[in-house]
């Protein structure tokens, strides 16, 4: 199989938020965009600082949401986000590393760059770029008729492997599977 890199399995549609927005922005915007992360540029410079998730979402904001200071339109990302610092990968490393540093760094979310140029981030890995890299590159259903016809394999020789040792023992008369035979044409009876 040939190695598949990083930058063919990320997902190149980025989305991005401030770290002086709030909470609640962040999650109309993922919901709005389809994506599960915004990758979070710092306000005073514009460079990327770290990745809000709807994980971060629910176990910093939901889960403590009230009214006043804490509630999701006036809690600032810079309070919530994960990764930070920022977790990246180069786009031209296997996807074999992207997985390596996920697990490494504990992290779901991994920024795509270019020689380190973290300015100019390329794209995001996602644990569902995998699944959907998996998904088209291993044929499942290929490798299910292998297992079946494998167990159908080894459920017919032990049939045989029974049928024989009746049939020595004597308590089934040999070739008793043919007798069936001469019914298989008939119309079923209804009862």
């Amino acid at each position: 199989m040939a190695t598949i890199f990083v930058g063919e399995l990320m997902t190149q549609k980025l989305e991005t938020i401030g770290t002086l927005s709030s909470a609640q922005e962040a999650s109309k915007k993922m919901r709005d965009n389809n994506v599960s992360s915004l990758v979070v540029i710092d306000d005073s410079n514009n460079k990327p600082t770290g990745i809000v998730t709807e994980r971060d979402l629910v176990r910093k904001v939901c889960v403590n949401d009230t009214s006043g200071s804490n509630s999701s339109s006036n809690m600032l990302i810079k309070n919530i986000m994960s990764s930070s610092p920022l977790v990246t990968i180069d786009a031209r490393l296997p996807v074999e590393a992207a997985a390596d540093v996920m697990i490494q760094n504990k992290v779901r979310h991994l920024l795509v760059v270019e020689n380190n140029d973290i300015n100019r981030p390329l794209g995001i890995v996602t644990p569902t770029d995998f699944v959907a890299y998996l998904k088209e590159n291993l044929n499942v259903n290929e490798v299910n008729a292998r297992i079946l016809e494998s167990l159908k394999g080894q459920e017919e020789e032990e049939e045989e492997n029974v049928v024989e040792e009746l049939e020595q023992e004597g308590i089934l008369e040999k070739n008793s599977q043919k007798g069936g035979q001469e019914y298989e044409d008939e119309e079923p009876r209804q009862g």
